[in-house]
């Protein structure tokens, strides 16, 4: 572990090269496992900020000329450099962030496929041309462009494939990058970028800028009009606030914020499918996800049994440092999160819930929770109306299929919601009623790099992933033409 980390990448990566800080500043980047700091990372200063965008602009133009072909073939190589390196990219995942080397070596997986996808998409940004409706010889040429230099934003809690899903599309569409990674997990970023270099990625083109200060680098950035994207992952209280910096100069935007995922389950449900797809939606990342299942809904007539059988499973998996054997779930990310999942929990127990199982921190080094099942839980609990990022699944019951919607909506949220039912006409019916914009039906696993990913309400705007995930790094330039007839 420690000869991965020697060899890790640790300076910014500006316009395609390694270099420190402009001050030579550093901050400590620390294992969650075991509190443990790792290394020390590079901490971009005001003064690299600025040569970064220098560079984003200075190199667009010529980037956007790139053949499409050839932009597509970086991202394959990039996915192919990705899934030959599995395993030291899963293994610095682990030791920076805490899933368990089985969540990391899924999410690698997972994070290389927006590069193959992207890397096919790259030539497929068509337009269209057509006669004027109106007669008179016109005709209509619709085409599409990149739109400019690039912010993104991305989070500690995956932070390999929230990297390859802004990345990817922008690559495809020709677009200049500049990503500001999460303090507490950097050095995925750093690696992805070093392979995006090995892959044929030009200098100028991506800068990436670890920093202790996110609105040191991205302040700046949104302030300068020359940018004109920005994407983020992240919390709805700060995706707000930078909707407010992006209005002056009326940079596009791409939101994907917070949840509160709700989970029906219906008295005709396979309750084998639906444990298991319970398990899944809440505990894939130690629960610490944006998709994460935080409210459990199930019909009155199978609760019982539903909290039977989830008890049974949530009781049995191995909590520990994510590079164990058999670990299920790691720590939560620092102490700062798991004293809000301790917070949300002392307060549904304070009004009346119960545990099943869990309900406690686990004493000694790193920040583990037992994994946490609660009942009777009221509905003015806190913990049902906020997002909870940990291993905790809060139960409440529900009689008709009214009252299921009814409280699946009960929120600002939007993002996901899941629902099992063996009624085709039901998964229909309430699947369109929801207002989310995903939905995992018999199934706890929604994320796919083929499919448009994002929300409504406070969940955010945009979708990445999918062929609508390239739309947003494109903008539309319409040519009226005017042509003469033969006479």
């Amino acid at each position: 572990m420690n000869e991965l980390i020697e060899r890790m990448p640790k300076q910014i990566f500006l316009a395609g090269r390694w270099r420190d800080a402009a001050d030579g500043s550093r901050f400590a980047v620390r294992d969650p496992g075991n509190e443990r700091q790792l290394c020390e990372v590079a901490d971009a200063q005001d003064a690299d900020v600025r040569e970064a965008i220098d560079a984003a602009v200075a190199a667009q133009r010529e980037w956007a000329a790139t053949a499409p072909r050839e932009r597509g073939e970086i991202l394959r190589r990039a996915w192919q450099l990705m899934t030959d390196r599995a395993e030291d990219l899963a293994l610095l995942m682990t030791l920076e962030m805490g899933k368990s080397l089985a969540e990391s070596r899924a999410e690698v997986t997972y994070a290389a496929e927006f590069f193959r996808w992207f890397s096919e998409e790259a030539v497929r940004v068509d337009g269209r041309y057509g006669r004027n409706p109106a007669g008179g010889g016109g005709r209509m040429l619709v085409s599409k462009h990149p739109v400019g230099p690039c912010v993104l934003i991305t989070p500690w809690n995956f932070p390999l494939a929230m990297g390859t899903r802004k990345l990817g599309p922008a690559i495809a569409a020709g677009c200049t990058m500049i990503v500001k990674p999460a303090q507490l997990t950097p050095l995925s970023m750093l690696n992805l970028a070093g392979l995006l270099r090995e892959a044929g990625l030009p200098d100028g083109v991506l800068s990436v800028l670890p920093a202790t200060s996110a609105s040191r680098v991205v302040g700046p950035a949104l302030a300068d009009a020359r940018i004109r994207k920005m994407s983020f992952t992240g919390s709805t209280e700060v995706g707000r606030k930078l909707v407010e910096q992006c209005a002056p100069n009326l940079q596009r935007m791409s939101m994907e914020l917070g949840g509160n995922a709700p989970f029906l389950a219906f008295e005709d449900a396979s309750l084998d499918d639906a444990v298991k797809g319970a398990v899944t939606a809440k505990m894939r990342n130690n629960g610490e996800s944006c998709v994460a299942a935080n409210r459990f809904h199930v019909q009155a007539s199978i609760a019982d049994e539903f909290v039977r059988r989830l008890t049974e499973e949530m009781s049995s998996m191995k909590v520990g440092h994510g590079t164990e054997d058999g670990v299920k779930v790691g720590p939560l990310i620092n102490a700062d999160q798991r004293d809000k999942v301790i917070e949300l929990v002392d307060d549904a127990l304070a009004r009346g819930a119960k545990t099943t199982t869990g309900g406690k921190a686990l004493d000694g080094d790193g920040y583990f929770y037992a994994p946490t099942v609660l009942t009777d839980v009221p509905p003015d609990a806190r913990i049902l109306h906020e997002e909870v990022f940990g291993p905790v699944a809060p139960v409440t019951t529900f009689e008709t299929e009214d009252e299921a919607v009814r409280l699946a909506d009960d929120t600002e949220f939007g993002l996901v919601a899941y629902l099992f039912t063996r009624d085709l006409d039901r998964a229909v019916r309430v699947g369109e009623r929801l207002a989310t914009g995903m939905i995992g039906v018999n199934t706890g696993l929604v994320s796919n790099a083929a499919a448009p990913f994002g929300g409504v309400k406070a969940s955010g705007f945009g979708r990445e992933g999918g062929a609508e995930g390239i739309e947003e790094y494109l903008d539309v330039k319409y040519l009226a033409l005017a042509i003469k007839e033969n006479s």
